[in-house]
């Protein structure tokens, strides 16, 4: 069942306003099962910035993975390595607001800080080269107030905008794994959180 292709015991509605209790019983214990694949699914979506250069000097899984090994070992959190590693997930769906995207799949799982990080994290990458399109690379003082102005500067300075050398050693997408599956593994802010959980 975990891949969502299983037709098992279904609700019996034909919209939502039919739905009963046993309908929904059904339903969470398929989105319980299906919820236990989510960071392969997340993985396997990572996989797809294999190969796409898009004019960089490496391409944009090795960005990411050269990105949460720095911060690895840099002695970052198990939290914060994860974020590093798919803070540009989104750019394959989201070629216009890939941020948002990498926060979204990480909201649930994440701290505020961290997500705050990943969802503001283009904004002030730009610093490093928005100047070159025409663009204003000051953009991040739009966010000077916020507590984590510096915590988002910081990670963009020490690990974004560094992690393009086609010479670094990263570790393989493997060696992350298992950090990925525990902080997917541990939702803490969902509002379907009571719900889901076991």
């Amino acid at each position: 069942m975990a891949d969502g292709h299983d037709m098992g015991e279904r609700a019996k509605f034909r919209e939502m306003l039919e739905g009963t209790k046993e309908d929904w019983d059904i339903i969470v214990d398929h989105s319980k099962s299906f919820n236990k694949g989510l960071a392969k699914r997340v993985l396997n979506h990572l996989r797809l910035l294999d190969g796409d250069f898009g004019g960089f000097p490496i391409d944009r899984l090795e960005h990411s993975l050269q990105t949460a090994t720095r911060a690895h070992r840099d002695g970052r959190d198990e939290e914060y390595v994860v974020c590093a590693l798919l803070h540009d997930i989104g750019d394959t769906l989201g070629s216009y607001n890939h941020p948002d995207v990498a926060a979204a799949i990480l909201k649930p799982f994440v701290s505020e800080a961290n997500l705050w990080m990943v969802a503001n994290h283009g904004a002030f990458q730009g610093y490093y080269f928005f100047h070159h399109l025409g663009l204003d690379r000051n953009m991040r003082e739009h966010f000077k107030d916020s507590p984590h102005y510096e915590y988002c500067a910081q990670f963009c300075h020490l690990y974004d905008q560094a992690a393009f050398d086609p010479d670094y050693q990263s570790e393989p997408l493997e060696f992350f794994i298992p950090m990925v599956e525990n902080v997917f593994s541990k939702p803490v802010n969902s509002m379907y959180l009571k719900a889901m959980q076991e």
